[in-house]
């Protein structure tokens, strides 16, 4: 971790009476709801992920990939329904038998068929969701806002007869009228439901209507809530942020945000979002530096690459290419970056072989091939690799080459050939000795 990080890690300091926040981007005093150091993780690849188009997991597949999210310390682990198929059931059985440290759930429809399925599966808690839009309840389901609460009201007492945790969450939340929504989840809370849910099932929130809806809810329920952000509009990640700043505690992940049509919250970006914050809360709980291996695993079970500007695991993520960055980078980390690389067990790139690169830049890796230049011999050479860059693309062979190629140029002794008697004589007009002339 750079110096400046590690600075950033002090919660406040006090100059007099007027405390002054250390990390600028940790959360902010006046969310005193906010759960930005005490959240959890629900994984949802073996479950959300199983919808995403190219997904096909085998049951060996399920238990790897469940296996590594538990190694990588994700709090819950959401599988598919049980009532799904004859095969998925099978598989959240399994799954319940590995004795893993996350608690394993499972999503089901709010209805007492799904769930009288779920509970004799061996899961730790049972995910029950209902569609609360005017579009899922005419378009979907068909069924009214009494109808939700007599049917939520019948399924989680039954669930919490059978000692299990149980969720309530409402399906497409953000385009439900806020009044059915404080309605049902102050029923179920007084019920007694561990938590509630509320799903951007479409992608259309933006973050500042999350944080008012969260805020909301905080002040009618007595119990955590759960938040569910698809990215269909690109916010998935500022959307579970600002969700926990208003007091949520847990948000729902993906493995590459994997999941119906284009996702939701990628567990690695999220995780890069969240160490920037509370650094220490998420050390101490996640094992960063299996994110690499998580995500090459489920990447070659969906059959996707791992794509390039991907947070912390794409190619280019700790990659620096101008000429300035790279100086600023080799003198201290911290000005061009706010992650240490480190931390997920990867490595920061300079990317010197272009006709951007800077003298510093070129000057360690000269250093790297062990050879001596003075600071004007670095930008000579600089110089021909910029020039060589400006006609063709280059790589790190042909910058090998051109600094070789000068480092020997230079260091090759001068062989100026030994006077002979014959160059010491004088010559005449014709160029001959004078000395050999015949006399007529």
């Amino acid at each position: 971790m750079t110096a400046e990080n590690q600075a950033f890690q002090k919660v406040t300091e006090s100059t007099g009476s007027n405390p002054i926040q250390a990390n600028p981007y940790g959360p902010n005093p006046s969310d005193f709801l906010s759960n930005v150091g005490n959240f959890q993780l629900i994984d949802s690849t073996l479950r959300e992920g199983e919808q995403f188009a190219n997904a096909f997991f085998s049951t060996e597949k399920k238990i790897e990939i469940a296996k590594a999210l538990d190694a990588f310390g994700v709090d819950y682990i959401e599988l598919t329904s049980p009532v799904a198929s004859e095969q998925s059931r099978k598989d959240c059985e399994a799954i319940c038998k590995l004795g893993l440290k996350a608690k394993i759930l499972t999503h089901i429809r709010c209805h007492m068929d799904d769930a009288k399925v779920a509970v004799e599966t061996g899961v730790d808690g049972v995910d029950v969701v209902i569609g609360t839009s005017k579009f899922l309840r005419q378009y979907s389901h068909g069924k009214d806002m009494n109808y939700i609460a007599k049917s939520a009201i019948e399924v989680i007492e039954f669930v919490k007869s059978k000692g299990i945790e149980i969720r309530f969450s409402s399906e497409d939340s953000f385009r439900s009228d806020l009044v059915d929504l404080l309605n049902i989840y102050k029923t179920v809370s007084k019920i007694g439901v561990n938590r509630i849910g509320i799903a951007d099932t479409v992608g259309c929130a933006n973050p500042r209507q999350v944080y008012e809806l969260v805020r909301t809810l905080k002040s009618v329920v007595n119990c955590d809530i759960e938040c569910h952000f698809h990215n269909d509009t690109g916010c998935a990640i500022a959307n579970a942020y600002c969700a926990l700043e208003a007091g949520a505690k847990l948000i729902d992940v993906c493995v590459l945000g994997i999941g119906e049509r284009n996702g939701i919250v990628p567990i690695g970006g999220l995780m890069a979002r969240m160490i920037v914050a509370d650094p220490d809360y998420v050390k101490s709980k996640y094992k960063l530096h299996k994110i690499r291996d998580l995500e090459n695993l489920v990447a070659d079970a969906v059959e996707v690459n791992i794509p390039f500007n991907n947070p912390i695991t794409g190619f280019c993520a700790f990659t620096h290419k101008a000429g300035i960055h790279a100086k600023a980078i080799l003198a201290n980390p911290s000005t061009y970056e706010i992650l240490d690389p480190h931390d997920f067990g990867m490595k920061r790139y300079i990317h010197f072989a272009n006709r951007l690169t800077g003298w510093n830049a070129i000057k360690s890796r000269v250093d790297q091939l062990n050879l001596s230049l003075t600071d004007s011999e670095v930008k000579i050479v600089t110089a021909k690799i910029k020039k060589m860059g400006d006609i063709r693309p280059l790589n790190i062979d042909d910058v090998d080459s051109i600094i070789k190629d000068y480092h020997a140029e230079i260091n090759t002794p001068t062989l100026i050939p030994k006077k002979t008697k014959a160059d010491e004589e004088p010559l005449d007009i014709s160029g001959e000795p004078a000395t050999k002339k015949v006399k007529k």
